[in-house]
Formats: structure tokens, C-alpha cells, sequence
């Protein structure tokens, strides 16, 4: 995992557009290519970490992880699967980001073999709903997915039992093709996938007949999420070597899960912070009272002071949403709303006419007037 922020690495600001992503890289990746530091192995890891930095930031999706969850949303446990996994172009660390990216350029890298075998499978993707109060305190649940695993006929393999694969012919067990051309950053090898063997770098004379030489077939099962504490709407959480099978005993993929939090009809999530309401009397707000307040824990007691204003906000340390990187939670933030009394009886009317006589306040008889009369109606239509 790099710890170093990707933003800081590139020499940009976390709002920059993919043209400027792409100019900072190309001026770090001249000042720091192998080729123009021979033997320096310092630059040389720079240089690795400044493409991988490149590669997370240019893709959208990986760059929205990583502002969610910093490192841990592309590289470790946040991302759903404990670090690298299968299926993942970041899965054999970076010396091999780097010949994914580059190919074997330089001297130093013109006899380095290519890693054949099987093709990992492709990632997958589902949505899966969450009330508040699970994204909130976390949750397992369980999801259905249909999806390709490893043919149990043949155990992965793609060759009817007792056979097996041979190298082909084509790529000669490489499973992909290459082309060198000149870039700005000197020769370069580019690969294509070998088209005979899809990338595996072998071929199937005599296929199983239950899987007809995939090695895989599809199925439904059933998965349980662990849901972390503190997820927010939109998080996605990446459950490595859980996606589709590959061909022919490839690693399965990732298994991104996009979280869909249901809202609250009582609270309101700012980051880690939650905002609630509570009424109070006008009495109460004038003279203090202790009222209870709803939280997500359990009911907690509020004391109004006197001469509590309508919108005062009192705030409940620890009693908002876990911190998702971070111990601890945020706070839960009341905003106190007076109501003004109505439907007053005589009794009533007269107490608080003799309170605002008293305080000095002009006020009005304290009847509600709807203004449906006879003669209401008539001065209306008299203009």
C-alpha cells in the first residue's frame, strides 16, 4: 500500500481535471523514468509509485474511493478485501503495475519473462440497499449473486477428465502478443491478448463436456456483505476473489457492492455528524424544563435552560456516526424548535394577556380570527 497521498505524489490539487492529471504525470514521469536515472533504484520506486498514483486518479471510480476512503478504499481492507486480490491490477504489487503499464522498456528489462497462466476472471458489480441504521452501526447481510465458478467436472481446467491443456501455438504459453513502438518515455512494449487462447496461454484439444472447456459455469449463491460501521450512501466496498470464475482456472475477480442508504425520517447525516429536532412548550423554552430527546442509541435527556430560543442547537458529544478510518464518533447536533401555543381557552387567553401587560408587550385579544363572517365578506367585496 502507498502511503503517501496520490494527490501530493503527482504535485496536484485534489480537484484537478484529468488534463492537468495527465500533465503533472508526464513532467514526473520524464524527471524520474528509469531510463533517464540509470541505476538508481530510489527514482526508480518513485517513478513506480508516481504511475500508480496516475493510474488510481485517472480512473473515476477509483479516484471516488480513494477520496472516500483514502489508501484503504484501493489498497486495503476499506476496499472489501483485505488488500490486493485477485482480479486486481494493482495484485502483484508494483513491480509488476509497472511492466503492465510500460512492458519490459530499457535494457535493464528486455529479458524479463511476461507472466503467463490463466486469465483472472472479470470484475462484477451489484446495489445493495441498507437502512439507516445499518449503514450507520454496521451489518452482515446476505446477497444472491449469479455469477461463473470453477466447473467441479474438470476442477478448473476447461480438458475433459483424465486430458489436459497443452501450450499454444500461437503465443507460445505467453497468452498475449507484443509490439514495441517509441514514446516520449523511449521504447515501450505494448501487449495484446492472444486471440487463440484468450490470454491463457494454452489451449483445450479434448473440452470437458459439463463446462464445454470454460472450466467454469454459472451459478447462484448466496454471499454475506460485512458491512463496516460508518458507511455512507454511495460507498462501495470491493470483496476480492469474490466476482466471476476466470476462464479455465483463472482467479474470480472483485465483487464491487454499491451501498444505497435508505433516509431517516429523524435524523440528518453531515459526514459523521447527526441533526435532530425536538418541540418544546413556550412555556418550557421560557422557564426550562428537561425534555427527551431520540437518539440512535437510546432515549437520552435534554435540559432546555430558560429563555431557550427557537433554533438554539444543543449538541450531544459521541452520539453520532462511527468514524469509518478513525476512532471514535461524530456528535449529535439538536435544534430546538419552540411552537407557539394555539385553540386557547379563556382561562389561558386572560394569563397571557395579563403576562404581556405586565412585560410591557401590545398584543391583540388573543383571538383567532378566520375572517369567514357575514360582514368579513362583505368589506372584502366593498374593497
Amino acid at each position: 500500500m502507498i502511503e503517501a497521498d496520490l494527490y501530493e505524489l503527482l504535485g496536484v490539487s485534489r480537484d484537478a481535471t484529468d488534463e492537468e492529471l495527465k500533465r503533472a504525470y508526464r513532467r514526473k514521469a520524464r524527471q524520474l523514468h528509469p531510463d533517464a536515472n540509470p541505476g538508481d533504484a530510489e527514482t526508480e520506486e518513485r517513478f513506480k509509485e508516481v504511475s500508480v498514483a496516475y493510474e488510481v486518479l485517472r480512473d473515476p471510480e477509483r479516484r471516488r474511493r480513494y477520496d472516500q476512503l483514502g489508501p484503504a478504499g484501493v489498497f486495503g481492507p476499506a476496499a472489501g478485501g483485505g488488500g490486493f486480490g485477485a482480479g486486481d491490477p494493482f495484485a502483484g504489487g508494483l513491480g509488476d503495475l509497472f511492466e503492465a503499464f510500460f512492458g519490459a522498456t530499457g535494457a535493464s528489462r528486455a529479458g524479463r519473462p511476461r507472466r503467463s497462466g490463466p486469465v483472472p476472471g472479470p470484475d462484477a458489480e451489484l446495489v445493495l440497499d441498507l437502512t439507516f441504521r445499518e449503514a450507520v452501526f454496521g451489518a452482515h447481510r446476505e446477497v444472491a449473486v449469479s455469477t461463473p465458478v470453477r466447473c467441479d467436472a474438470c476442477e478448473g481446467t476447461g480438458a475433459r477428465p483424465g486430458t489436459g491443456a497443452v501450450r499454444c501455438p500461437d503465443c507460445g504459453g505467453l497468452g498475449e502478443l507484443r509490439r514495441v513502438r517509441q514514446s516520449i518515455l523511449g521504447q515501450v512494449v505494448t501487449a495484446v491478448p492472444c486471440g487463440r487462447c484468450q490470454g491463457s496461454g494454452e489451449v483445450i484439444a479434448d473440452p470437458c463436456p459439463a463446462c464445454r472447456g470454460e472450466g467454469r459455469r454459472v451459478m447462484d449463491r448466496t454471499l454475506v456483505v460485512d458491512v463496516p460501521a460508518g458507511v455512507d450512501d454511495g460507498s462501495t466496498l470491493r470483496l476480492a476473489g469474490h466476482g466471476p470464475a476466470g476462464v479455465r482456472g483463472g482467479a474470480n475477480g472483485a465483487l464491487f457492492v454499491h451501498l444505497r442508504v435508505a433516509p431517516d425520517p429523524d435524523f440528518e447525516r453531515v459526514d459523521t455528524d447527526l441533526h435532530t429536532t425536538v418541540h418544546v412548550a413556550m412555556t418550557q423554552a421560557a422557564l426550562g424544563a428537561s425534555v427527551e430527546v431520540a437518539t440512535l442509541d437510546e432515549p437520552r435527556t435534554l435540559r432546555v435552560e430558560a429563555g431557550t430560543q427557537s433554533g438554539t442547537v444543543v449538541t450531544l458529544k459521541g452520539l453520532g456516526v462511527p468514524r469509518l478510518r478513525g476512532r471514535g464518533r461524530g456528535d449529535l447536533h439538536v435544534h430546538v424548535l419552540v411552537d407557539v401555543p394555539t385553540g386557547l381557552d379563556d382561562a389561558q387567553r386572560s394569563l397571557l394577556v395579563e403576562l404581556a401587560a405586565a412585560r410591557g408587550e401590545p398584543v391583540g385579544d388573543g383571538r383567532e380570527h378566520h375572517g369567514d363572517g357575514l360582514f368579513s365578506k362583505l368589506r372584502s367585496a366593498l374593497g
